[in-house]
Order: structure tokens, then sequence, then C-alpha cells
């Protein structure tokens, strides 16, 4: 049998191997991807880290959709970025020592946590080396090799007591910016013949203006860079219960380093799902300003969107990408924020009329959602935060190829919180849910009698 075949006849067989019938999960009372029938999501753990509320339940039962709310540690996210911005200042570093701590810092504990992350920024000279010879096509995978990377140079990879994991997490959190930086520069060096430019993490900068620098030099105004914070902020978690952090939470229950524990988060975080979904939203908008004439016409672009939702426009998958979401209903509090300040950004810009383009695809891609869907969905939709951070990443003049390493350079702080928390919590156990087993027995048949 010729090797090729041999592959064809096994990959064929998945066909019918792989395939379990949707009745037997109503049958065994199984919740497809830990959703219960309502679609919200099955409780299986506890947390003090953050909060995603997007429905209550009603006494009679059924829920009921409320405005979206995102709390970190207790604080509404709205009145976290409200507060910070009130002082015109950075909040990313605050957001993290947060989220980690489980408190705000006062002014000289927020000065000292800057300093540490500052100083912990450059990377061993060794994995710098490594980025530049393995080079590698997918930041994301170059991110998580390089965090596996950094179990070697780590003094105490496998020590998990608070003080250890308190380190690790503050070495990742402020080397993640420069290793995504350096990747892409050397991604673009040896994929478009560009300039390579390693430039160095500074100490009196934020962390969103020496992602900027070192992604591009002193090229970026403060508005970019305060927008920026703001996204970080905005990501910096989300629950237990989104895929990434439960990875890391699941990986971590069964007491691994944390390098392997976050390495499999970013695994996570890359799939198309999860992380990857503000490129599709831009990809997305970007079409339909070439196919939408008039792009105030709200029956041109309600005609169009219906369109994509019969699977007969754009890449026809029947989706409108960033307009629904697992939880919020309503509204999804980080849209609302960063939408505020994509608009004053594409002021300043002078990209007034394409914001105003996107506002009216968010408007009709509800209606024309709801419209179409209706009863199918059972709940209302929202536009998700994807839906203007891929807009807004753009208008600060980031690289597609960051996109989803930026949402992972923002939630390693929550990933770290609850690595932290799932470590240390009384009741902790590995956790391992259970799978019914629904193939029918077969005999052991004699090798010469197959």
């Amino acid at each position: 049998m010729k090797d090729e075949y041999m592959i064809y006849k096994l990959s064929d067989s998945i066909k019918s191997t792989s395939h379990i019938d949707n009745e037997l999960f109503v049958k065994h009372n199984v919740k497809r991807g830990l959703r219960n029938e309502d679609h919200s999501g099955v409780l299986v753990g506890l947390t003090k880290i953050g909060d995603v509320v997007g429905y209550e339940r009603m006494p009679e039962g059924g829920l009921k959709a409320i405005p979206g709310k995102l709390v970190y540690r207790g604080i509404n996210i709205e009145d976290l970025v409200k507060g910070i911005e009130k002082e015109n200042r950075y909040g990313f570093e605050e957001t993290a020592f947060l989220l980690l701590a489980g408190f705000l810092p006062d002014k000289d504990e927020l000065e000292t946590f800057t300093r540490l992350l500052n100083q912990s920024m450059p990377l061993e000279q060794k994995t710098t080396m490594n980025i530049l010879d393995l080079e590698g096509h997918n930041i994301m995978n170059i991110l998580a090799r390089s965090v596996l990377e950094m179990y070697t140079f780590d003094p105490n990879p496998d020590d998990t007591s608070r003080d250890n994991l308190m380190r690790q997490s503050i070495e990742l959190i402020a080397k993640f910016p420069t290793i995504i930086a350096y990747a892409y520069n050397i991604l673009r060096h040896s994929q478009q013949g560009r300039s390579l430019h390693i430039r160095h993490p500074k100490e009196n900068l934020s962390i969103a203006e020496n992602f900027l620098f070192m992604l591009k030099g002193p090229q970026y105004t403060q508005s970019e860079a305060r927008i920026l914070d703001l996204a970080l902020m905005l990501h910096a978690d989300h629950g237990g219960g989104n895929n990434s952090t439960f990875t890391v939470r699941v990986t971590s229950s069964s007491g691994t380093d944390t390098y392997s524990s976050i390495a499999a988060g970013i695994g996570s975080l890359k799939g198309p799902l999860h992380g990857g979904a503000n490129l599709r939203v831009i990809d997305m908008f970007h079409h339909l300003q070439e196919v939408i004439s008039d792009w105030t016409d709200k029956d041109e672009i309600d005609a169009y969107l219906t369109k994509m939702l019969r699977k007969e426009g754009y890449n026809k998958s029947g989706k409108i990408y960033g307009i629904g979401h697992a939880v919020y209903t309503i509204s999804d509090p980080r849209a609302l924020l960063l939408k505020e300040w994509a608009r004053n950004l594409a002021k300043e810009k002078g990209l007034d009329k394409e914001f105003a383009f996107l506002e009216l695809i968010e408007e009709r891609a509800i209606e024309t959602f709801m419209k179409f869907k209706g009863n199918q969905v059972k709940k209302r939709v929202c536009a998700n935060v994807d839906f203007y951070s891929g807009f807004v990443y753009e208008m600060i003049g980031l690289p597609k190829e960051v996109y989803t390493p930026l949402f992972a350079m923002s939630r390693i702080t929550g990933w770290t919180a609850h690595r932290i928390e799932e470590l240390n919590f009384d009741s902790k156990r590995i956790i391992r849910p259970a799978y019914k087993n629904v193939s029918e027995d077969a005999p052991f048949i004699p090798l010469d009698k197959r």
C-alpha cells in the first residue's frame, strides 16, 4: 500500500469514526461547548477576578437581557476607564496591578510596580537571537515558542509558590510587548525585505507607548498611544470561562509550570473563533466599503447584509462578523468605550465618513440579524468589542499580523491572575470533566482473519 493511500484511508475513516449524532447530546443531557440550552455557560468554577454579565435570571425561570457589564475585582470597567481618563494618564499598568493583587494601588505602589514592569521588558539575548534565527510566519506561534523558552532562563521554573508565581507573572506581562514587536519586525524583514529594527524598550514610557515605539519607532501620537492603552485595559480579562483563560486554568490545575500553561492559552487564543475575530471584521468592513455604493443608504446596506446572512454575499459564511456575543446581549461595555474613543481618533485622522459608515453598519447589522434570525437565536445580539478594535488598530497604523498578538499582550494579565487563583484556593483539584462513550462494543478479530 502506498504511503499516500494510507493517509487517505486513515483520513477517510474520520467521516464515520468521528461522527456523533446530535440527538445523542440531547439523550444524554450533554452540554455541548459547556453551554446550557438557554445559551448561558455551564457553571464550572468560582472566581474573584472578573465578572461578565449580559443577562439576569428571572425568579420564575428564564433569562432577561440587560446592558452588559464587565467587572475587574469588583470595579466596573467603565468606572476604571473613566476614572483614569479623568486623571489624564495611562491605565494598563494599573489594570494589571488590580487583576494580580485584587485592589487598586496607591501612588507609591503603582510607581514601583510600573518600574518593575519596565525593568523586566528587555529580553534575554538568546531569546532575541532565537526570534531572529528561527523567524516564523505567525507571531502567535513565535510568542508561544518564546514563552516556552523563558522556562530555560528561569532559575525556578517549576516553583508554584505565591512569590514565584507573582514574579513570573510580572515578567510575562512585561516581556509580551517586546517579543511581539521584535517578532513582527523580523517577520517584516524576512518576508518584505524591509530594514530590520530592534529597538530597546525605554524605562520612561508606558507599555502602550513602548509597544508603539518598539514596533514603529517614535512616529506615533499620544492619541494613538492612549487608545491602545484603552484597548489593552478592555481586553485584560473576561472572566474564567473564555476559551483561553479556561485553558490556562485547566492546565494550571494539573500543577504544570507557568510557561507551559501560558503557551497553551496562546494556542487557544490563536484560534479564529476566539482571538482572530477583529481581523475578520476589518476585512468585512473593507469589502462593504467597496460593494456599498452609498454609505448612508440604509436600504442598500440592509439588502447586502441580508445577502450575507443568506450565504450569498462576502465570504458566504452566513455571518456578520463583530455582531453577537456568548454572554452580552443588549450591549458590550468594551465596545461602547472603544467606540467613544474611536470616534474622536477618527475625527483627528480625517476618517469621519469611514467611522460613520462603520457605525451605521453596526446599527443595520443588529436590526437585519434579528429580523433574519428572529426566534432562532433566542436572545438579542449586540456589537462586540471586535467590531471596533480592528478599525482602531488600523487607524493607529498597526499591521494586521499583530492584531491577535495584541489580544494576548493584554490578556496575559488575566491569564496570570487566573493561574494564581487556580493554584491558591483551598478546594482546588485537577479539572477533569466527563465524556460519555457512545460507541458500540466490538470484538477483537485476529490479524489473519481481518
